[in-house]
């Protein structure tokens, strides 16, 4: 095997065990082919694996290096790597919560797939531009782009389109639409028990605990809740963590088990709001509801 057949095998290896939710696995790998890269002087190789480690870097909230993502893609020397780079750059906004940059960054990525033609990176880039337009509650907005990232994969049963049907029944459900939010949130979550996703059930788990309280059903909302919050404390997702912990407590008062919302709620401001004592009154007297986006 050549050095450029090593290079491909380990990104591609490296992408299958992100795409998986393996992140440590992920991240050794691709921090192995970023070596290589390195060792053998070739830039375009290396810029591209340096974005490809960035991604699992910002998913594991360990990466600083933003600048060296701006300089790949202001070097514009290789159009994938422009578009890799504007893609992690509007992530790591997206984190960060500076919402005008991410969204400033997602479209770039979405303009460098469109100039590539390739349906699978328009559609990432859609829903991420869509991720972001929720984040900041554009619902009409932010459904749109997912419904456009859908069209582009009418018929692929993988993460990104599990991840992207999440994404929009969450949103059809915040508008109201609970008959076509189920259908997505249900058929996200059986496409990525089949693929043997876990890690990433959290996300149409939480969006369901969050759609069954909306419409009454509090214990089928817990339960979808509990499941959310032990993949979440599996993998550190602290943002996932805390809004299963929200929903937990609010669905415990809606059954009317006040001492189990308490729980819940003195759990997630003793671990989040340590120096906020009068939390757990607080959320126990309004609709919780109203303060969380999942997305955000």
């Amino acid at each position: 095997m050549n050095h450029s057949e090593m290079l491909d095998s380990l990104r591609d290896r490296g992408l299958e065990a992100l795409e998986a939710g393996r992140m440590e696995e992920a991240l050794a790998i691709l921090h192995e082919a970023y070596e290589l890269a390195r060792e053998a002087d070739d830039e375009t190789r290396m810029d591209r694996s340096f974005c490809n480690l960035a991604a699992v870097q910002i998913e594991l909230r360990r990466f600083s290096e933003i600048q060296r993502l701006r300089e790949i893609l202001v070097r514009n020397g290789d159009p994938e790597n422009c578009r890799l780079a504007a893609y992690n750059i509007a992530r790591f906004y997206q984190v960060a919560k500076d919402y005008k940059k991410a969204l400033f960054y997602a479209r770039l990525a979405l303009d460098r797939s469109q100039l590539l033609a390739r349906k699978d990176w328009i559609a990432s880039a859609r829903n991420r531009i869509g991720n972001i337009l929720l984040g900041e509650s554009y619902f009409q907005e932010a459904r749109s782009e997912y419904e456009q990232a859908l069209s582009l994969m009418p018929n692929e049963r993988n993460v990104v389109r599990a991840v992207i049907l999440e994404n929009l029944g969450y949103c059809r459900v915040i508008q109201g639409d609970f008959i076509a939010g189920f259908r997505d949130l249900i058929t996200s979550l059986r496409m990525l028990r089949v693929l043997g996703a876990r890690l990433y059930e959290r996300g149409p788990r939480l969006s369901l605990c969050f759609a069954f309280l909306e419409v009454g059903r509090y214990r089928s909302a817990a339960r979808q809740g509990v499941r959310a919050l032990e993949i979440a404390e599996a993998v550190g997702d602290q943002d996932s963590i805390k809004n299963a912990l929200y929903l937990l407590g609010e669905a415990a008062n809606l059954e009317g088990d006040s001492e189990s919302a308490r729980a819940r709620f003195a759990r997630l401001q003793e671990r989040f709001y340590p120096s906020d004592r009068h939390l757990p009154d607080f959320l126990l007297a309004i609709d919780v509801r109203k303060l969380v986006n999942l997305k955000a």
